[in-house]
């Protein structure tokens, strides 16, 4: 069940239920310029990769290759979509991860997706040049249907998999 998460436009800092953990992030990356944060953030995604792979610090991570090709399994993908879920105080799409297997495509998501206010000034965090205004038909899109998507129903497996 995915609980709303209201960014505050003055500070951009993610707000409500299940923020507490990632509060410390978010406020680390605002701390930086804003031409830092993705690598920043980057570099903290990627250790969180290696930390599942047993990887050493010094070892590279290629962005581009696929989580299975570099050893995952999914049941550790799912282990490490709970541990970013918790760093970044968002849920990631289950989907997501099976769908676009790379560290740099996860990124892409994140920072266009889940977090665009860290990212982009506030002007360009809304919709995209030559899309619905905000009060058209794509925001209601954006808020997500009525009747559950696969992504929902694959989340919602994976969950009570886990869980039960």
């Amino acid at each position: 069940m995915a609980e709303a998460m209201a960014v505050s436009a003055v500070d951009e800092r993610p707000s409500g239920p299940g923020t507490a953990g990632a509060a410390t992030v978010v406020d680390d990356l605002l701390d930086l310029p804003r031409s830092e944060r993705r690598q920043a953030l980057e570099d903290l995604v990627v250790a969180e990769f290696k930390i599942v792979l047993l990887m050493e610090d010094d070892d590279e991570l290629p962005l581009d290759e696929s989580y299975f090709d570099l050893g995952l399994t999914s049941l550790t993908i799912t282990d490490l979509k709970q541990s970013l879920e918790s760093m970044i105080g968002h849920e990631l799409s289950a989907s997501l991860l099976f769908n676009s297997p790379t560290v740099g495509q996860l990124m892409d998501h994140i920072c266009d997706e889940l977090l665009p206010g860290l990212f982009r000034p506030a002007s360009a965090s809304g919709p995209a040049s030559g899309s619905a205004p905000a009060d058209g038909p794509a925001s209601a899109a954006a808020t997500g249907p009525a009747d559950p998507t696969a992504d929902d129903l694959v989340d919602e497996a994976l969950k009570n998999l886990y869980q039960g």
